[in-house]
């Protein structure tokens, strides 16, 4: 079942990119990123809220709050980052670079979750890096 959602995840994510690249033309891509924060916050909470896991909040530990609250800066910071680089390049490029992060994941996740390390693992991460490097180099955008 994981893998239906990762699919939706990533056709939600390259909508997201298309649709924000569409948006930028005239707007400040921090502004941009600010209206859509907004939505998110309220979608967010009301889906919290609908399956009754609200009040769940208060058994969150510490750790996993300061591990949460770190990953929200990561979040922000990314997509801060994002709409900047989409405000002045081609989509497909900015896409393909910021979704290089995979192999940055796939190595964080070795270190620090101890997940398992394995060829096909090595050999898709580098597959990742030529295929961004190749599209990366091929033009040089906007």
């Amino acid at each position: 079942m994981w893998i239906i959602w990762a699919i939706m995840a990533a056709v939600s994510a390259a909508l997201v990119t298309v649709l924000t690249k569409a948006g930028l033309k005239k707007v400040d891509s921090s502004l941009a990123f600010a209206i859509q924060s907004v939505l998110i916050f309220c979608i967010t909470w009301s889906v919290v809220t609908w399956q009754g896991n609200i009040g769940s909040i208060k058994e969150i530990e510490p750790k996993a709050w300061m591990l949460l609250i770190f990953a929200g800066l990561a979040t922000t910071l990314s997509t801060l980052f994002s709409f900047k680089a989409l405000s002045m390049g081609q989509a497909s490029y900015v896409t393909t670079i910021e979704r290089s992060s995979l192999v940055v994941a796939i190595f964080l996740s070795v270190l620090f979750l101890k997940e398992k390390i394995t060829w096909q693992l090595v050999v898709g991460a580098l597959l990742i890096i030529s295929g961004a490097a190749l599209i990366a180099l091929s033009d040089k955008g906007e």
